[in-house]
């Protein structure tokens, strides 16, 4: 009989229900597909869910759960499987399509990604996913909620500026208007209140907070998103890591002469990094003198705004990291003297060849 050694359980999450096959890797390498389930993305379902892999698997403790991170959906299971002491591993949903496209599968169904999600947790080594610490998890609950009252409150604006546009504006409706404007205002500022009582309760934080803060451009609520949304960049090893967790890596099509497709960011990532760098980013060009230098120079050969400032916004996260990590402060002159120096590296190559 054949050695197993590793069983997965592949899952495909969505709103109401789990997609899960169960495989096995044997010793010599073959990969076997156990069973297909369908369960209801609920307690219960995820009760059952477990019960089914104990009861089809070899043994049930050292089974690997392996899921994409699909905004909030894959959090329930994720927190009940960590609670029963599983080992979970949830991926970025970029790796599983890259993966995907090296399989002989044509065509995509929940049950053929359930698979794809099983067959990389078998071929690969992954780490073991642990929930966000407690502060974390409520400094991102707090600035995704502002994040949505901002999103509203910009809707209102616009309705007001279309109702004030009109032959004759109605009174009534003007008021009521900036009323609903006025709420949520005061929700945001109570949001920003709870964000700060919060950073008080944990010095750690605010001490990493106010270092990131001295990077040119980045306020307190930007800090407190990106290390919220990365939990504290706990699982994070390197700068490609991290940009591909933003969704903020270069994608390029090409293939001989025929193909050549246009390189752009995979999106592929966390939506709410990416867009928490965008006002940072323009405030960064006009005070980084690096940063405006790559701004001013993407532009003048590509014509795109857009494409320079996000090449802005990833090296703003990227210089996060960094100071982030170090446990320091950001130097502008020691980043301008190493800019002066590479420059000058980059001369004397070019006149010895």
């Amino acid at each position: 009989m054949k050695k197993v050694l590793k069983e997965v359980a592949g899952i495909d999450v969505a709103q109401k229900e789990l997609v899960v096959s169960l495989g096995r890797l044997y010793e010599n390498l073959d990969i076997e597909i156990i069973s297909y389930k369908v369960f209801k993305n609920t307690e219960n379902g995820i009760k059952y869910f477990i019960d089914w892999v104990a009861s089809n698997s070899n043994n049930a403790n050292s089974v690997r759960y392996v899921m994409e991170a699909t905004g909030v959906y894959h959090e329930k299971l994720a927190y009940a499987l960590d609670e029963s002491g599983f080992d979970l591993s949830i991926v970025l949903p970029n790796k599983i399509s890259n993966f995907f496209r090296t399989l002989d599968i044509n065509t995509i169904t929940d049950k053929t990604a359930s698979q794809a999600i099983m067959r990389f947790g078998l071929e690969r080594k992954l780490d073991n996913w642990n929930r966000p610490k407690e502060a974390y998890r409520q400094l991102k609950q707090l600035t995704r909620e502002r994040d949505q009252i901002v999103d509203q409150r910009s809707m209102v604006k616009n309705q007001l500026h279309a109702e004030k546009a009109e032959a004759v504006p109605n009174e009534r409706s003007l008021k009521r208007i900036a009323e609903r404007i006025k709420f949520l205002n005061g929700q945001e500022k109570e949001i920003k209140m709870d964000i700060a009582t919060l950073l008080k309760d944990y010095p750690d934080i605010m001490e990493r907070v106010k270092n990131i803060c001295t990077i040119p451009g980045v306020g307190e609520l930007t800090a407190v998103i990106v290390l919220a949304e990365t939990n504290g960049f706990e699982l994070i090893r390197n700068k490609k890591q991290l940009t591909g967790y933003a969704g903020l890596d270069v994608r390029e099509k090409q293939s001989g002469t025929s193909v050549k497709g246009k390189p752009r960011i995979s999106k592929k990532g966390n939506r709410h990094l990416r867009k928490s760098l965008h006002l940072p980013s323009l405030s960064s060009v006009k005070y980084n003198k690096s940063h405006r230098d790559l701004y001013a120079r993407i532009v003048a050969k590509s014509g795109i705004k857009m494409k320079a400032l996000i090449a802005v916004q990833r090296k703003m996260l990227e210089l996060i990291f960094v100071v982030d990590k170090n446990k320091t402060r950001f130097d502008n002159d020691h980043q301008q003297k190493r800019t002066l120096d590479a420059n000058a590296e980059s001369i004397l190559l070019q006149t010895s060849l």
